[in-house]
């Protein structure tokens, strides 16, 4: 049986998704845009979007009642693959240990023109 996430810490979804869902002791979140849920902007520096993206994905995640600690997959889509470093240096600081595994993929166009969207999947154990 899945169980259906819904925060309003992270942006409402903009399709017929849910932001996250439970099942059999897994978390899986939706692609977050970089966009803040309480002014409605979407971020556009590629560091500011990235965190943006990853607080959506901790918000769902804890509504959950687990944690960014207990991501173990994460997929990265990005506009623009140089931006690489710039995605690593802010997504280092929400993983300093024990990373996940991880994709990251450039791509011809996000939702919203957005220049990343992040996905993650985390335990609840």
């Amino acid at each position: 049986m899945k169980k259906i996430i819904n925060t309003q810490k992270a942006p409402a979804a903009i399709g017929p998704y849910s932001q996250g869902v439970v099942v059999q002791g897994l978390v899986y979140t939706s692609g977050q845009l970089p966009l803040n849920p309480e002014t409605k902007v979407l971020e556009t520096e590629i560091k500011t979007a990235t965190k943006q993206s990853l607080e959506n994905c901790k918000a769902i995640l804890e509504e959950a009642g687990t944690s960014m600690e207990k991501v173990f997959k994460t997929t990265v889509f990005v506009k623009d693959l140089n931006d690489f470093a710039a995605v690593n240096e802010v997504y280092g600081t929400y993983f300093k240990e024990n990373p996940p595994a991880r994709s990251c993929v450039q791509i011809a166009k996000l939702p919203m023109d957005a220049v990343i969207e992040i996905e993650v999947i985390a335990t609840m154990e």
